[in-house]
């Protein structure tokens, strides 16, 4: 596949690195000739130096054979305008990343019309990446599929934890009647796919596909027991806290939301009427301890700052905060997670390279995650009528041992499915593969 990448920040260079691995015909372009000087030494991919939105630049980039054209840099406008041009120039189909959540809701705005396929916000895969995490209090690296058919949930196992020291054969005995299934493991610095004879061991850090019930099965499994949240506190006032706050106050939480910036503060107050807005310095800890931060069960931090976000929900863990989450902006940070104390860190633009990079994927490819922290991905495909794993049983399939089918959602009912189960034209299949191994999936489908 011919792809051009409009952008070469830190979306734009972390997509290139992704589809480089698969050997796809990647083009990237930017008017920062410093962006580009990482990628051009140590990636196979063509860079060019100049303004995407130049009719010139983008025929020099060979646009009119191009399969994908994704504008992601940091300007809206700039995005917009690279993929109308490049649609009229023959690009057969564009991405443009967006800060403006207006043009995803519609509102009777037809982008099509512009030759626009696609449009992804940050803000918003951010927003809604926090509150299923909230819902979820225990666990981490939570992704649905179909509405919350099947669902990953990640947690750490404690030592006191039933399953420690159990294959994975003998802690499914455990609760014969399993609605999870464990489908990845993170052990020390290694990332590793389980077989029915892995032995689980404390430190491990486990993602599990689930159904409806699974949460709860884990909770048993684990050792530990579910918190339930009801107060949390928002620190940071922009697209994203307010999307947020929007979002976990209609779940009927207690909301509080701390903004710096008096006008912003006032807007947040007029439009957040079931939120208590407080206008300070959310870095000043006697102001957050006057608001009670010691009584919240969650603290959220997505200010503009990654060092203050990640300062400040290790100041709230300090107080005894049950579950503390950061937005950070450098990539690099998000690899901390896990030695941090922090129990969940965001990146928007991560988020924004993970949901474009299905658009690339061969098959019938629907929807794409990695799974934070390790060299893992989940892939969920449409299985077609002339796919090789069409009509046959799970066990009966040479799939690479680095891989494992994670579930399966037929008729909008998720399934945890073991090895005598027979994959159907159209079922919804989740696999979750090392990054190696995906396009050997890939062929299977």
């Amino acid at each position: 596949m011919n792809i051009i990448i409009a952008g070469s920040g830190e979306v734009g260079s972390h997509l290139a690195k992704l589809l480089s691995y698969e050997s796809q015909e990647i083009t990237l372009i930017d008017s920062n000739k410093e962006n580009l000087s990482f990628p051009n030494s140590h990636l196979d991919i063509k860079v060019i130096h100049g303004d995407c939105s130049s009719i010139s630049v983008l025929k020099d980039a060979n646009v009119s054979s191009c399969d994908l054209f994704i504008a992601v840099t940091e300007m809206q406008s700039v995005n917009l305008t690279s993929c109308f041009l490049a649609k009229q120039l023959g690009a057969k189909k564009t991405i443009a990343r967006i800060s403006n959540t207006e043009f995803i809701e519609k509102n009777g705005v037809d982008i099509s019309a512009l030759g626009i396929e696609e449009l992804i916000s940050p803000e918003s895969l951010a927003a809604d990446e926090i509150s299923l995490v909230v819902s979820q209090s225990i666990f981490d690296d939570a992704v649905e599929f179909e509405d919350g058919a099947l669902l990953t949930l990640g947690l750490k196992v404690q030592e006191s934890a039933p399953l420690v020291g159990k294959t994975v054969v003998e802690a499914a005995g455990i609760l014969p009647e399993m609605h999870f299934f464990p489908i990845a493991i993170k052990r020390g610095n290694d990332s590793i796919i389980p077989r029915g004879d892995t032995v689980f061991e404390t430190g491990d850090r486990i993602i599990f596909m689930t159904t409806k019930g699974g949460d709860e099965e884990l909770m048993k499994l684990s050792g530990m027991e579910n918190q339930e949240i009801k107060n949390v506190m928002i620190l940071g006032g922009g697209k994203i806290g307010k999307r947020v706050a929007k979002e976990l106050s209609k779940n009927d939480l207690n909301v509080k939301v701390v903004e710096s910036n008096k006008q912003k503060a006032e807007d947040l107050a007029e439009d957040l009427a079931d939120c208590l807005v407080i206008l300070g310095d959310g870095t000043n800890v006697e102001l957050l301890e006057d608001e009670g931060i010691d009584q919240m069960d969650a603290f959220i931090s997505v200010t503009g700052d990654s060092e203050t976000n990640i300062m400040s929900c290790l100041m709230a863990k300090s107080k005894g905060i049950y579950k503390t989450i950061a937005l950070v902006e450098n990539i690099d940070y998000y690899k901390l997670s896990q030695i941090s104390g922090i129990d969940t860190l965001i990146n928007k633009k991560l988020l924004a390279a993970n949901m474009i990079s299905k658009y690339v994927r061969r098959g019938e490819v629907v929807a794409v995650s990695q799974l934070s922290n390790m060299n893992a991905e989940l892939l969920e495909f449409v299985v077609r009528k002339d796919s090789i794993i069409c009509n046959k049983k799970i066990k009966d399939l040479l799939f690479p041992r680095s891989a494992i089918i994670s579930g399966v959602i037929r008729d909008g009912q998720g399934l945890i499915v073991l090895g005598d189960f027979k994959l159907l034209e159209n079922d919804r299949v989740v696999v979750c593969c090392l990054m190696d191994s995906i396009k050997e999936v890939e062929n299977f489908f």
